[in-house]
């Protein structure tokens, strides 16, 4: 979205308005900060500043004089000879924003910023960006991020559009009322990060089953995951805050996710207003020993059209025993390029709960006595 934006990719449907025109090739008026540094590592610090400017036509002093203010500007005086090799993430990352910010953009696209920094430096950097932000250092009107964490999102923005994906979609928007600076410890901050959680946990849209037909997906997780969350849930009483949980767990929220919802998919969790809470089902879960467990799981996956309908292919088999292939024919008009992948969750989820077994010397599902 944010390359279609700035003019890199061409859109495949729709239209594209800027300040109500129709935009062709390359926005004028926007630039883009991508996740990873993509610096021209041949190109000292000024030289990678200069480039946007010298695509544009500006002179060489007027345009050296440009890159060396903004080198200035964003903290890195005395080092515009040195490569990019020669610096830290942090320091690669703020001269992907010098040079964004080098032809006066009057909107600024982030894509993930931080994300590849580590914790400290992008604490740094968000401060000093929102600071350059707050006392219009810069001359930019407005500044559009895509990011995975929550909590960044309400500490900076004042609007956050919560997207769903397959297809892409808005779910909702949700206006951040505070004044900056914002206090994380902040009960309505929490609040705010709680209701923001609870639109993307709760937001997935699903459409309907159909008997007989695989239809819906199943996350990414693996189930020997499940164990470790629900004993959490069961250790806080049965209920806790989401995103206290993924701090606790050390988990990005990416990471947590699939594994909550397997566990919704199954029965032991069920997610209300951003808090997890167990059922009794994730009571008795918890409390079981391990081959009961099992049981559980099986009696419980073996509801999931997915599951239900790769074991009963099997059993109907002469030789109980499915060449990969056969499964990724009927299964692609529903999943599409995501067969494969749904596939191996399926192969995976079957496995640990021993309804059926995979060969990897002949990708076939089979059958165990």
């Amino acid at each position: 979205m944010l390359r279609i934006i700035t003019g890199l990719n061409t859109a495949t449907s729709g239209k594209v308005l800027y300040r109500g025109r129709p935009l062709n090739g390359v926005n004028p008026h926007a630039t883009i900060v991508f996740q990873t540094f993509a610096l021209f590592p041949w190109m000292t610090v000024q030289e990678n500043v200069e480039v946007a400017l010298k695509a544009r036509g500006i002179p060489p002093e007027p345009r050296r004089e440009r890159a060396l203010k903004l080198i200035d500007t964003v903290g890195l005086d005395g080092f515009e000879s040195a490569y990019p090799r020669e610096l830290s993430g942090g320091m690669r990352q703020k001269v992907g924003f010098a040079r964004a910010m080098a032809v006066e953009p009057e909107l600024l696209c982030l894509d993930e910023p931080f994300s590849a920094l580590d914790v400290l430096s992008a604490e740094a950097l968000r401060g000093e960006l929102m600071e350059l932000w707050l006392n219009k250092v810069i001359p930019t009107k407005a500044i559009l991020m895509v990011t995975h964490n929550i909590e960044e999102a309400v500490l900076m923005a004042d609007r956050i559009v919560v997207m769903g994906k397959d297809p892409g979609s808005i779910l909702t928007e949700i206006a951040v009322p505070f004044q900056h600076p914002r206090r994380r410890k902040d009960t309505a901050f929490q609040a705010l990060v709680d209701k923001v959680y609870a639109a993307v946990t709760g937001g997935k849209k699903t459409e309907p089953e159909i008997p007989g037909q695989p239809k819906r997906k199943l996350p990414d997780a693996r189930l020997n995951a499940l164990a470790g969350l629900v004993e959490k849930l069961a250790a806080e009483g049965g209920r806790a805050d989401l995103y206290r949980v993924s701090g606790e767990l050390g988990m990005e929220l990416d990471d947590l996710l699939p594994i909550v919802e397997a566990c919704e998919k199954i029965g032991f969790v069920t997610i209300h207003e951003g808090d997890l809470l167990l059922t009794p089902l994730g009571h008795n879960y918890a409390e079981a020993n391990i081959l009961t467990r099992k049981e559980l799981v099986v009696s419980r996956i073996l509801r999931l059209p997915l599951i239900l309908w790769i074991y009963e292919t099997l059993q109907e088999d002469d030789d109980q025993r499915v060449d990969r292939d056969y499964f990724l024919d009927k299964l692609s008009p529903d999943f599409g390029d995501q067969t494969s992948q749904q596939l191996d969750i399926a192969i995976n989820w079957g496995r640990y709960a021993e309804l059926f077994a995979y060969d990897s010397n002949t990708d076939a599902l089979y059958l165990e006595p």
